[in-house]
């Protein structure tokens, strides 16, 4: 708080140790009474802040040593389907409120990249306060103390609410990514509504099917969903920045269980190939086969092949079934010209990440055989559940072929309101929103375990 604008303003000025003493004698008939435990306790949380060294921004986004894993709580909540008539209602209700915040002229800029933490006496907490409330996540009038505006607890609960709606690791603290979301304009935002307002119009367009199933890349979760309601939701993981998955509809015709791994070309040229060069052991380990002209042509002995001089367009790679193979136990054929499909993962500790464009274009789902038995539940046979387990207790190849194809759409939605009000973004992370300062949250989250040891995926 500037000096000169009252007492409060002249003491919360104060910066020497002589300032500080004559502070404390000013107080004097306010700390008379109270007992001599609660004024050291008070003279230490003032004063001695100093003795543990603030932790720079970059140690603040670093997983503490010992932290247990957060419970992630990013899917969407209730039975509406994002391809619905009332997602289409509410995203217009939430454009209209932002043109009204961009109308008078937006929400302030918080400087810095230092995190806002509760335990300190930031100037910026009142920035925050005003951000908070003109976005709608602090509802309460900001609590002022001695120095001036409090981090309170409330506080803490609407940053948490923030980060929520935002993808973020929810800690209650404005670390660098929540402050880099904080940052993006109301104006980018009210941009990145408009852009999805019109692909869910064009979802809804198309005819309604029964049942289907939606993948959203950007939310990196799907939804099944029959007579209108979400029955199913899945945490996801889509394709890298530069892999990315596609927005495509196909219609699900078959599950097979135990698949072989037919490795793509481009996988082949770009990813296995170059391993091979300097591990041409994990061929075997991995149990992936050489052949030539097709993926059912004759087998080469891989130990006879230069890899450095190796063609990936005349070499076929094949990967057996079993747990190391990297469609897991099972694949959901879904027939398109972009090549991708839903599978199950031998990488199921991936799906404890926030942050998950991990494949090279197709969508791996976590608890993947749930999704199965909806899928097959109008078979022959699958009305019952456990149907699944028992195909994988008996350790047989099998191909169900559907007599009731199931439709699905690969979508890319990065920020929708839900029917209760909220409003909720996810980074752009294909960058294809076309709208400027969105990319900048697109990043793993600092809280996530680090990366995998590389392996082959499609």
């Amino acid at each position: 708080m500037a000096r000169g604008k009252g007492w409060r303003g002249r003491l919360c000025g104060v910066r020497t140790l002589r300032g500080q003493l004559w502070f404390v004698l000013g107080l004097g008939v306010l700390t008379a009474a109270q007992p001599a435990f609660a004024q050291e306790q008070w003279w230490e949380k003032t004063f001695n802040r100093s003795e543990t060294p603030r932790r720079t921004a970059a140690q603040e986004d670093e997983p503490r040593a010992g932290r247990q894993a957060q419970q992630l709580t990013d899917l969407r909540p209730g039975r509406v389907p994002l391809r619905s008539q009332d997602m289409i209602e509410a995203l217009e209700a939430a454009i209209e409120r932002y043109q009204s915040i961009v109308s008078r002229g937006g929400w302030p800029t918080i400087a810095g990249t230092q995190p806002i933490r509760p335990e300190d006496n930031d100037e910026r907490v009142a920035l925050l306060y005003r951000r908070l409330a003109i976005s709608g996540e602090w509802t309460r009038k900001p609590i002022q103390n001695l120095f001036g505006t409090d981090y309170s607890e409330g506080m803490e609960e609407a940053v948490r609410r923030f980060q929520e709606n935002n993808g973020l690791r929810v800690s209650g603290r404005a670390d660098r990514q929540t402050l880099q979301a904080l940052n993006v304009t109301a104006l980018a935002r009210l941009g990145q509504l408009r852009v999805n307002l019109m692909r869910l119009r064009e979802l809804v367009a198309q005819r309604m099917e029964d049942r289907y199933i939606l993948v959203n890349a950007a939310g990196f979760q799907l939804e099944a969903v029959e007579h209108g309601q979400v029955e199913l939701r899945h945490r996801t993981i889509v394709g890298k920045t530069e892999r990315q998955t596609p927005t495509v509809r196909a219609t699900i015709r078959a599950l097979n269980f135990f698949p072989y791994w037919r490795v793509p070309e481009s996988v082949a040229t770009l990813d296995l190939i170059p391993r091979l060069v300097n591990e041409p052991e994990y061929l075997q380990q991995e149990k992936i086969r050489v052949l030539t002209g097709s993926y059912n042509g004759p087998e080469v002995d891989a130990t006879s092949i230069d890899w450095r001089q190796a063609d990936g367009k005349k070499l076929r790679f094949r990967q057996d079934p079993g747990p190391q193979n990297a469609l897991g136990f099972v694949r959901i054929d879904m027939p398109n010209s972009e090549g991708v499909y839903m599978h199950d993962t031998p990488m199921r500790h991936l799906f404890n990440q926030r942050w998950r464009a991990f494949s090279a274009g197709c969508v791996r789902v976590q608890d993947v055989f749930t999704l199965v038995e909806w899928i097959a539940k109008y078979e022959t046979g699958w009305d019952r559940p456990g149907r699944a387990q028992d195909i994988l207790t008996a350790g047989q190849a099998v191909d169900v072929n559907l007599t009731k194809p199931v439709p699905v759409y690969f979508t890319y939605i990065t920020a929708w309101a839900e029917p209760d009000g909220r409003i909720v973004f996810r980074p752009d992370l294909y960058s294809r929103d076309g709208v400027r300062d969105l990319g900048a949250t697109a990043e793993r989250d600092p809280g996530d375990p680090p990366p995998t040891r590389f392996t082959l995926a499609p």
